[in-house]
């Protein structure tokens, strides 16, 4: 079978975390009226809106159990494993943590695509697990729609070096491993305007594991951590400063984003989370021009780290990512809770 000829994204009415219910929606949906019954050994669960579940296993230890599916965002199958698998493993990274187990999930309409392209998924999804230095253990599959591919995933952390989104203070800088933009090449590339060049370099930015996250748990001075996904920078951050009862300033010039983004903006390659994330959070935050709303709320598959990082902890912070080859510069800082602003762009 020749694979060059599937066109997996013509199957799926969403791509990769641009498929993410809005987080206005997804709070009507996780909001109950019932009483929860909570283990006491549980650290972080779905009140927190954390990057994964964390179990206090009493030993030092904790579990970190998370899960994350999507439908394609490329069109090779092998590329779509590994993009959903890598992207599944990130949360563990996120949050100080080492993965150990990987369970499959899988949507697949038998219909429409044959059974070896799914097999073809699930190549490129042991290809990033290997990399992880974990297996596919099992899992679960379904005849759907559209094609569905995620992993369930189970990472262990020393309880010290567990990172929380939630745990951030006034005077940190904000690190991002990864440039923006991914959301809207995906876009471009759906409408046939992308360049090879750029094909590329968005596909190894999303198969690229967040695996610095599991160093980056051991130092102290970083704060608070998490992944910018489905719901972009802007969101991500928002949740930080909510959970840590903080607010931010970033410099929109220094955010990190994908040198030929601009050029796909102008051509209206614009994912349709764009202006779901605005429209969910955009009263959290300063006004906004048209271009810096397209950036900043654009929805990230297997985005990088976003690092809160205490001041005087930066330069030996800057060293080490340095030397391990993520040359990145602070774009922001955050502040002490403002009445009504979580987020200013400047």
């Amino acid at each position: 079978m020749n694979f060059e000829d599937i066109k997996l994204t013509q199957y799926s009415h969403g791509a990769g975390c641009g498929c993410k219910i809005s987080p206005a929606v997804l709070s009507t949906i996780l909001h109950t009226e019932t009483p929860q019954q909570f283990s006491p050994n549980l650290i972080v669960g779905n009140a927190e809106r954390d990057d994964a579940a964390v179990l206090d296993l009493g030993n030092g230890y904790a579990l970190i159990s998370t899960t994350d599916f999507f439908m394609p965002i490329v069109d090779n199958p092998y590329n779509f494993g590994k993009i959903a698998a890598a992207n599944s493993i990130s949360d563990i990274y996120a949050m100080g943590g080492k993965p150990i187990l990987a369970i499959a999930i899988l949507g697949w309409p038998i219909s429409k695509l044959a059974p070896e392209v799914a097999a073809q998924v699930l190549e490129g999804a042991r290809s990033i697990c290997k990399e992880a230095g974990i297996a596919i253990s099992g899992g679960h599959s379904i005849d759907s729609p559209e094609p569905i591919f995620g992993l369930a995933v189970n990472g262990m952390v020393a309880l010290e070096n567990l990172k929380r989104n939630s745990t951030a203070t006034a005077g940190c800088k904000l690190y991002l491993t990864k440039p923006l933009g991914v959301g809207a090449l995906s876009t471009a590339q759906k409408q046939g305007k992308l360049l090879s060049n750029d094909a590329e370099i968005i596909l190894e930015s999303m198969t690229k594991l967040n695996r610095v996250g599991e160093k980056l748990g051991k130092i102290s001075g970083v704060s608070a951590m998490t992944d910018v996904t489905g719901f972009g920078l802007l969101g991500h951050l928002c949740e930080m400063c909510e959970g840590s009862k903080v607010s931010a300033e970033i410099e929109f010039a220094k955010v990190p984003v994908i040198a030929s983004l601009n050029s796909y903006l102008e051509q209206n390659c614009i994912p349709g989370g764009t202006n779901r994330n605005w429209l969910s959070y955009g009263h959290k935050v300063s006004q906004l021009s048209e271009r810096q709303i397209q950036v900043l709320a654009d929805p990230q598959t297997n985005g990088g780290l976003l690092i809160a990082v205490e001041e005087n902890t930066t330069n030996e912070f800057e060293q080490l990512m340095q030397n391990i080859g993520y040359p990145i510069n602070s774009f922001g800082r955050l502040i002490p809770q403002t009445d009504s602003l979580l987020v200013t762009v400047i």
